[in-house]
């Protein structure tokens, strides 16, 4: 699972310190075994092949999507194009070659076979993809949309790219070796003293009424909400210390593993209300926050349980 926290401190709080352990640790679920060693991996590669993917079957088709391209899957705000098909695709190919005996979860072979998920709590590693994250965006012309793809073993993630191809932009994290952005180091920082915080929030276009009473805790002083745009972007914008933190309401595996550990690599925190670390296998207490810091992280999480 993600760490709860990527500090040292310790102290009586909603949220249970956790230091991030190397690759090759163990796991309470299957202790003794010890997870895929990620430095045998070549990083490169798997950069080379989200980017392949985004320029031969997203790139193409962005401003350039037919009606019939274009397809509602559980309603008009969930779309799926064909450049998420055709993507996904392109990558399962990939990044199975790139690792014998790997799996792929990606969010469109979930849409169409829930039973793909089961991977998540196997002994083999798994590719979790979401082809194009933010697709209305990409459907409307708006180049805020990502390519995100996380490597995870036994419930761990254990390296994550973030790719905005019509941003120019590639996240790379790798667990216990820090985060990088176009090659440069990324770190989130802490929020000024007294700064108000700024904060994405679940869509209310994907909010049921009780989800929405929950996240309207944080509309308080000092505290400024706003509806997410490509989760995987709000994550990118907290480890570039851009916005203070995010509060979500949904755990799909392709949306936050490739984010959280971008974040957590970055310096960042997360926690869910329970005060329990984030799983990507599912069954999560929801809402739950990533953010710049501890402290950010408690304060949203304060508001949230209390509204919860």
């Amino acid at each position: 699972m993600i760490d709860a926290l990527r500090t040292q401190d310790s102290g009586d709080t909603a949220i249970t310190p956790i230091a991030t352990a190397p690759a090759a640790a163990t796991t309470p679920d299957a202790p003794g075994a010890p997870l895929f060693d990620v430095s045998t991996l070549d990083l490169a590669a798997v950069e080379v092949a989200v980017r392949r993917a985004a320029a031969d079957e997203i790139m193409p088709r962005f401003r350039q999507l037919a009606a019939e391209d274009i397809v509602e899957k559980n309603g008009p705000h969930d779309l799926v194009t064909v450049a998420d098909r055709r993507a996904e695709e392109h990558l399962t190919a990939a990044l199975t070659d790139l690792l014998p005996g790997s799996l792929v979860v990606g969010e469109e072979a979930v849409h169409a076979d829930p039973r793909v998920l089961d991977a998540l709590h196997g002994d083999a590693p798994v590719w979790i993809v979401d082809p194009v994250d933010g697709t209305r965006q990409f459907v409307h012309g708006d180049p805020g949309f990502a390519t995100l793809v996380a490597l995870a073993h036994r419930g761990e993630v254990l390296a994550s790219w973030t790719y905005a191809p019509a941003l120019g932009l590639m996240a790379v994290a790798r667990r216990g070796a820090g985060a990088q952005l176009n090659g440069v180091p990324l770190r989130a920082g802490s929020p000024s003293a007294g700064a108000v915080l700024d904060v994405a929030t679940s869509h209310y276009d994907f909010t049921t009424d009780d989800q929405k009473r929950v996240l309207a805790a944080l509309e308080t002083g000092g505290i400024a909400p706003r509806p997410c745009g490509s989760a995987g972007l709000e994550y990118l914008h907290i480890a570039r210390g851009e916005i203070d933190a995010t509060a979500f309401s949904w755990e799909n595996a392709w949306d936050h593993a490739a984010g959280l550990l971008l974040v957590h690599e970055a310096g960042g925190a997360s926690g869910t209300v329970a005060g329990e670390p984030f799983r990507i296998e599912g069954d999560n207490a929801l809402p739950f926050t990533a953010a710049r810091d501890t402290a950010t992280a408690r304060r949203i999480l304060g508001l949230l349980a209390a509204a919860n």
